[in-house]
């Protein structure tokens, strides 16, 4: 392997990009991979040792594939950094911002122009790096040939920052720990310095965020965490995320791609966006769904194999079979059992609705009683660290239920303040009582609104550009969307829903085999607030479940 550290290459504005390249020692020219992130190129290649989560050496930024693994095989791998962070020249605007896709194009283009290039470039690396081959892909670099974006983003504000519309601190952890450098917030563009002041001020009267100081004090001094600091000044959806959501470019994709994430999904971040790129890019594409835990630190040497795969097909033409497969593979928790699939949701799912009952229960019958409902009491952080809530469970299944898809929760409340947030998890008990939960759902109470001609019954959207308090007492009618999962709850298992308010870094119930590096925590309400979940047959709220019909009922 032949190396070459701390290129500078000079982008369209004159920016110089700092990047090192790894060739194989053979003669050439090669097919090349990029890898582009504000990480640090260096660390990705120096731990020969994969480390897994809870070891104190386990990095989470190291994720951009294996050097020696890839030149072995006959790939240049070019790892790059983003402009404005490390060695790299210019100012880091924030995640995926337009400027940093125009450099994924230039870096493409320039590996192409190398003597060591064939003029075949595909894209490697996960999180960052898989999310950016989206955007540099919009750009239509003419030698980009294919892209692999695992766990990568499909919409930055309802899966990145807020989930719901609530807040959430992955970022502020990514933005405080792993983009240093030369930050600039977006947040004063385009306004004079009284109109930014003013909207600082509102932000800082913000209850709930008073009570997290770590938080206000970045909207009181900017400088100590700008991309987080325009995100705090942006609660609703808006141009801002649309600029860093590939959502918004699917329409100029036009490369093969291969999807990827795992059913937990680094703070519920990665999950639908894998699935949102299957449905919304017109390329040939195919997507895959492991198991709900953190992948080692360097990344396991079989995600460089399937790199290798991946593009010994598209970059050097080899009929492996690749493309021959369902384009659908899925990890199926309970029964641990991989399964491939031709189309999401499956054809076959039978929409089963379970509605909550009084006792606890959660049921296909719904209630018949005129009134019926529960209640909790969740005081803020200043006062506990307690989460209240209800729980609906289903009695002991008789038969194994297979679960695979989109769900949702609709849910009749009431609330003795203005807002407050949901949050729900759907678990599978044994018969000894042991919970392993599977998937979450969130809502800000104030973001309930709905776009209908969005939505399904399974999959509500909301489009979040607007809060509506909510009336202190009144019932209100919720629909929240609990993210995919796919699980056998066996014979004499049990299905429970829980619901709640409240989380917090620390909170003990991520999933199984999930390090708390990766577990978010929500901006929550400051105030203590009484929550009245209705479940009569006036207001009955439900749970919508995508179960797979057995063999035998096929």
């Amino acid at each position: 392997m032949i190396v070459e550290r701390d290129l500078a290459v000079a982008m369209r504005d004159g920016v110089r990009v700092a990047a090192d390249v790894y060739r194989p020692a053979g003669d050439g020219p090669f097919p090349a991979l990029l890898a582009l992130s504000p990480y640090g190129k260096g660390k990705q290649s120096i731990q020969p040792l994969a480390q897994p989560p809870g070891s104190p050496l386990w990095d989470g930024g190291v994720e951009a594939g294996d050097p020696r693994f890839l030149t072995a095989n006959g790939y240049v791998h070019v790892i790059a950094d983003c402009r404005g962070v490390n060695k790299s020249e210019g100012e880091y605007r924030g995640w995926m911002s337009r400027q940093e896709a125009e450099d994924g194009h230039d870096l493409v283009e320039w590996m192409a122009s190398q003597p060591w290039c064939d003029g075949n470039v595909g894209m490697v690396g996960i999180s960052y790096f898989g999310t950016i081959q989206l955007h540099v892909a919009a750009e239509q670099p003419p030698h980009l040939k294919a892209i692999m974006p695992w766990n990568a983003v499909a919409d930055f504000y309802r899966e990145a920052t807020h989930h719901g519309g609530i807040v959430q601190t992955f970022f502020y952890e990514l933005y405080t720990r792993s983009t240093l450098g030369q930050r600039v917030s977006v947040t004063s563009e385009g306004l004079s310095p009284e109109q930014l002041a003013e909207l600082v001020e509102e932000a800082k009267a913000d209850e709930d965020l008073r009570m997290y100081t770590n938080l206000w004090n970045i909207v009181d001094n900017p400088v100590t965490n700008p991309s987080f600091f325009d995100v705090l000044m942006r609660p609703l959806d808006g141009e801002f995320y649309w600029e860093r959501s590939a959502y918004t470019v699917y329409d100029r994709i036009r490369v093969p791609f291969y999807a990827r994430s795992g059913w937990w999904a680094y703070a519920h971040m990665h999950l639908t966006g894998t699935f949102r790129h299957f449905a919304g890019i017109d390329a040939p594409g195919k997507i895959e769904i492991d198991r709900p835990v953190d992948e080692e630190r360097p990344l396991a040497r079989s995600y460089d194999e399937e790199v290798v795969r991946w593009y010994d097909h598209w970059l050097k033409g080899i009929d492996n079979g690749v493309m021959d497969e369902p384009p659908i593979r899925l990890f199926v928790m309970g029964s641990n059992t991989w399964r491939r699939e031709h189309e999401w949701p499956l054809a076959r799912t039978d929409w089963r609705t379970f509605y909550l009952r009084p006792w606890g229960e959660l049921s296909e019958s719904v209630e018949h009683a005129d009134e019926s409902s529960d209640s909790f009491l969740q005081q803020p952080l200043s006062e506990t660290t307690e989460i209240a809530g209800l729980t609906y469970a289903t009695s002991s299944l008789t038969e194994d239920m297979e679960v695979i898809g989109p769900l949702a929760l609709t849910l009749h409340a009431a609330i003795d303040q203005s807002d407050t947030n949901w949050i729900v998890a759907l678990e599978d008990v044994d018969p000894a009582g042991s919970a392993r939960e599977l998937t979450r759902g969130f809502l800000k109470a104030s973001h309930r609104a709905l776009d209908l001609e969005r939505s399904t019954p399974w999959e509500p959207y909301h489009p979040h550009t607007r809060a509506e308090p909510v009336p202190i007492g009144e019932p209100v009618e919720y629909a929240i969307a609990i993210s995919p999962t796919a699980n056998v709850f066996r014979r004499g298992h049990r299905i429970r829903l829980r619901i709640m308010s409240l989380d917090y870094r620390g909170n003990p119930r991520p999933a199984p085999g999930v390090s708390q590096v990766h577990y978010p925590w929500h901006v929550c309400s400051s105030r203590t607030t009484r929550h009245t979940v209705f479940h009569d047959r006036h207001r009955a709220s439900a749970l919508v479940l995508p179960v797979v019909p057995s063999e035998e009922a096929r």
